[in-house]
């Protein structure tokens, strides 16, 4: 058994206690595998395991994988998308996590050859270090986005805090939970937001028992090693 299969196997069982801990059913939830930061052999073995979710945050190290990969894998950008970028990365990939910007969603009208699953980041946390919408902005934002036919908001996206404070950590999920059944609410055809990606290697189980549909792992189960993006 690879150490890939070992993590996995460890994370499933977390997340069995997370869903069992807030009554909800493991099929509900799909790990992505952050694979950004680890070579095409390893995230091979990430695929050897049955995960067919795989998360890339640079265009790059996106075409690295996809040189060499040939799977029928779902990709996942994660990581911030530069509007200059966005026509060398948004037909390769299924879903986008960090739509935060009306340039970025025009750019994606623009260069989209079909309909895109985006979810829309958002700053719970406020913290200047990273990207997203505030919850204020989110609401409006997505409103705007009626016109933009290339552009399907399937549901929202943050990033907690760097803390081991899990009071505050679950604060965060909580309030993005709130803001997605919100906005779930109001049928919008656009913007269905059913979903919520939360949670990484550190804290998805909490975003689990907080409504997380996708988690974003990393570390946990692909370890440390880091590719060399040529």
């Amino acid at each position: 058994m690879t150490n890939v299969q070992q993590n996995l196997q460890q994370i499933k069982q977390h997340i069995q206690g997370a869903c069992n801990r807030s009554e909800r059913k493991v099929e509900d939830v799909t790990i992505i595998a952050v694979t950004k930061e680890v070579s095409v052999d390893r995230t091979k073995e990430v695929i050897a395991t049955g995960i067919t979710h795989l998360g890339e945050n640079r265009p790059d190290g996106l075409k690295n994988k996809l040189d060499a990969i040939s799977d029928n894998v779902k990709w996942h950008y994660i990581g911030t998308l530069q509007t200059r970028k966005v026509k060398n990365v948004i037909n390769e990939v299924d879903y986008l996590h960090s739509l935060d910007r009306i340039s970025l969603a025009e750019e994606i009208e623009k260069r989209a050859t079909s309909t895109k699953d985006c979810f829309v980041q958002v700053n719970i946390s406020e913290e200047e270090s990273k990207h997203g919408l505030s919850i204020e902005e989110a609401e409006s934002f997505i409103s705007q986005l009626e016109n933009y036919s290339r552009i399907r908001v399937i549901g929202l996206m943050t990033m907690a805090p760097n803390t081991d404070d899990h009071t505050v950590i679950r604060n965060v999920f909580r309030q993005l939970k709130a803001l997605q059944e919100k906005i779930a609410a109001k049928g919008l055809i656009h913007a269905p937001c059913q979903e919520l990606s939360m949670g990484m290697s550190g804290d998805y189980e909490i975003a689990i028992e907080e409504g997380a549909t996708f988690v974003r792992i990393g570390t946990a189960l692909v370890g440390k090693e880091r590719e060399e993006i040529k």
